[in-house]
């Protein structure tokens, strides 16, 4: 009886990941982060402690966002009804999860700036002196593939929704762009930083969904790509 009561004290533990996995944007956004940067620590000769490090600030942002999502569902079988401080009470489970991400941000630049820093100039600055006028080439580019696809797919307008986002493919485009064009690691990171943001406005006004905005984010960044190394 014992291990048929922690059997199903499992499953239910379970049954919570998966219902926040599959309910919850913002848990699809950190497992995918998190899947990435573990990818990535793979290729780097990170030291036990720092992969603890690693594994904690992943691990805290991910139960912030499954007690953020229980919080929210309590809160709404409680009050089913608007009232002040269940606003309060989700704005603050969620400003914790907050916290836990902007941490995580900070805990991945300290880990990886500087093992980034010698691959970034021997890999990226090769054609730092590449003529700026490529930049506008590449928008213009950008733009031009963007619309072409909206027409394809038949949704949205060239200026608001459809596949895939236009705004997400220029924003990581001039990221890219400018990564090409300079030697500095925290500019490169804050451009890209910047891009992920408008990517992030486009899904949390509703305009995009979060596919439509990583499409056009991969468009931007190898239509950009391509055209450096062209010219």
């Amino acid at each position: 009886m014992k291990i048929k009561k922690y059997t199903e004290s499992f499953n239910h533990a379970i049954e919570g990941v998966i219902y926040t996995v599959r309910t919850q944007r913002n848990m699809k956004i950190h497992l995918v982060a998190a899947i990435i940067v573990l990818i990535f620590s793979l290729f780097f000769n990170l030291s036990k402690i720092e992969i603890v490090i690693l594994l904690m600030t992943i691990t805290s942002v991910i139960v912030l966002e499954l007690i953020n999502t229980a919080i929210e569902a309590t809160i709404d079988v409680l009050a089913n009804y608007y009232h002040p401080l269940a606003k309060i009470a989700k704005n603050v489970s969620a400003g914790a999860v907050l916290v836990a991400a902007g941490n995580a941000v900070i805990v991945g630049y300290l880990l990886f700036f500087d093992k980034l820093k010698p691959i970034t100039n021997n890999v990226l600055f090769r054609i730092k002196q590449s003529d700026t006028t490529v930049v506008f080439i590449c928008l213009i580019v950008v733009v031009i593939v963007t619309i072409i696809v909206k027409a394809l797919y038949g949704d949205g307008t060239p200026l608001r929704g459809g596949m895939p986002s236009g705004h997400s493919a220029l924003a990581f485009g001039t990221a890219t762009a400018v990564s090409f064009l300079t030697a500095d690691i925290l500019v490169i990171t804050l451009s890209f930083f910047m891009a992920l943001l408008v990517a992030q406005s486009r899904v949390e006004a509703k305009i995009h969904t979060l596919y439509e905005t990583f499409v056009g984010s991969i468009l931007g960044i190898l239509i950009t790509v391509l055209i450096f190394k062209l010219l």
